[in-house]
C-alpha cells in the first residue's frame, strides 16, 4: 500500500492505493488541516486502520516546485533534500512546508520510501517561446524561467480524457491557486504562472501577473522590502485586496450585492477569460476546455461568467458530457485527480505494477 499526501497552500489531502492492482483502486483518501502536525499523521493513521489498510510501503509528497535541479519524480534522498532546500526561494508559500511535511512524513514511517512528484515536470518540456522570460541571458542561465504549476492536475485532466483527448486542449485549474494551460497532444506547450506560482491569473490572496514598476515604486516610495513584497504578493493581494474582505470565493458569493466583492469575482473571471484566450492563440485555436479544482469544478456562477466572455470564440458549456454540431469548443468539468497520478508515478519508480 503506498500513501500519497498531496500538500497544497491551503489544504492536506492524503488517499492510500494499492500499489499491487494495475488500475489503483483508492483504498482510503481524506483531507486533514496540515497545521495540526502530529494531529493530521494521526488522523490520516486512523483513516487508514479504519479501511483496513496496511502500514504503508511507501509515501508519496506532490511537491510544486523543485527549482532547476529537480525535473523529474523521484525517490527522496539527501541530496534531493538538499537541492529542495536550494529551491525554496522559487516558491516560498510552498516548498518549506513540503520539507517540513516530509521530515514529518520520514519519522512517523521510518524506513520507508519517500517519493517526490513535481507539479512542474508536466511542463518540462515547453518550447522557448513559452519557456523563456524576457530577462538577460546571464540572468535566464541561473534558471529563471517559466517552469509552470498544477502540471499534476493537469496530467490527470489529460489521463482521465484518455481517447476523448482532443488536440487542442486548455485546461483552466482554479482553486486558491489558479493557472492555465495549453496542451497540444497531451503535452504541455503553454501556461500561465511563471518562474513561481504567484504569476498569472488573478488568485485568491496573490497577485497573478503584476506591472513590475508597482513593486519598484513600493520599494522606493513605500520602503518595502523583499518580506514585506513577498506578503504583499502571496499573502494581502488577488481577491482579498479587491474585495478587503476575503480571498474565498464562497465567501465573495455570499457577500453579493457588495461592489467590492462582485468586483473581485469579476475580476476574476475576466483574467481567466484572458488567459484562455491566449492559450488560444498558443494552441492556434482549441477543441476543448476542461475546468478544474475547487472553483472550476464546483462553481458553475464561475464558469458561466468566463464562458460569456469567451462566447466570440463558440464556447460553451456542456451539460454533462453532451455536445451539438453547432458548439466549436466545449468546456467541460473534471474533477483534479493530483492523488491518483502520484500513485501511478510512484508505482513506474518502485515497479510495482
Amino acid at each position: 500500500m503506498a500513501l500519497v499526501l498531496n500538500s497544497g497552500s491551503s489544504s492536506l489531502k492524503f488517499a492510500a492505493f494499492d500499489l499491487a492492482t494495475p488500475d489503483l483502486p483508492a483504498i482510503v483518501s481524506g483531507q486533514v488541516d496540515p497545521a495540526d502536525g502530529e494531529a493530521a499523521f494521526a488522523a490520516i493513521d486512523a483513516a487508514l486502520a479504519e479501511a483496513g489498510a496496511s502500514p504503508p510501503i511507501a509515501v508519496g509528497h506532490r511537491i510544486v516546485h523543485g527549482g532547476p535541479q529537480l525535473l523529474r519524480h523521484c525517490r527522496i534522498d539527501a541530496d534531493v533534500i538538499s537541492k529542495l532546500q536550494e529551491a525554496e526561494p522559487f516558491a516560498p508559500l510552498h516548498v518549506p512546508a513540503a520539507l517540513a511535511l516530509l521530515a514529518t512524513a520520514s519519522a512517523r514511517y521510518p524506513g520507508r520510501t519517500q517519493i517526490a512528484c513535481f507539479d512542474t515536470v508536466f511542463h518540462a518540456g515547453m518550447p522557448d517561446i513559452a519557456r523563456t522570460l524576457p530577462i538577460p541571458r546571464s540572468q535566464r542561465t541561473a534558471g529563471l524561467h517559466r517552469y509552470g504549476f498544477h502540471g499534476l492536475s493537469c496530467e490527470s485532466i489529460v489521463h482521465q480524457l484518455g481517447p476523448d483527448l482532443p488536440a487542442r486542449l486548455v485546461i483552466a485549474h482554479l482553486g486558491n491557486g489558479a493557472s492555465v494551460t495549453a496542451v497540444r497532444g497531451g503535452q504541455s506547450i503553454d501556461t500561465s504562472m511563471g518562474l513561481t506560482p504567484s504569476g498569472g491569473v488573478i488568485m485568491g490572496t496573490r497577485t497573478g501577473d503584476l506591472d513590475p514598476g508597482i513593486l519598484i515604486h513600493l520599494m522606493r516610495a513605500g520602503g518595502y522590502g523583499p518580506a514585506e513584497l513577498e506578503r504583499l504578493i502571496d499573502k494581502e493581494a488577488g481577491m482579498l485586496g479587491i474585495s478587503s474582505r476575503s480571498g474565498d470565493m464562497r465567501v465573495l458569493h455570499d457577500a453579493s450585492p457588495d461592489a467590492d466583492a462582485d468586483l473581485a469575482i469579476a475580476m476574476f473571471c475576466r483574467s481567466v477569460a484572458k488567459q484562455i484566450a491566449a492559450m488560444m492563440t498558443a494552441l492556434g485555436g482549441t477543441d476543448m476546455i476542461v475546468f478544474t479544482g475547487g472553483i472550476g469544478e464546483h462553481d458553475g456562477r464561475v464558469r458561466e461568467m468566463i464562458c460569456a466572455d469567451l462566447a466570440w470564440a463558440g464556447v460553451t458549456q456542456a451539460v454533462g458530457d453532451a455536445t451539438t454540431p453547432e458548439e466549436v469548443c466545449i468546456a467541460l468539468t473534471r474533477p483534479s485527480r493530483e492523488e491518483a497520478v502520484i500513485a501511478r508515478h510512484m508505482q513506474a519508480i518502485l515497479g510495482t505494477g
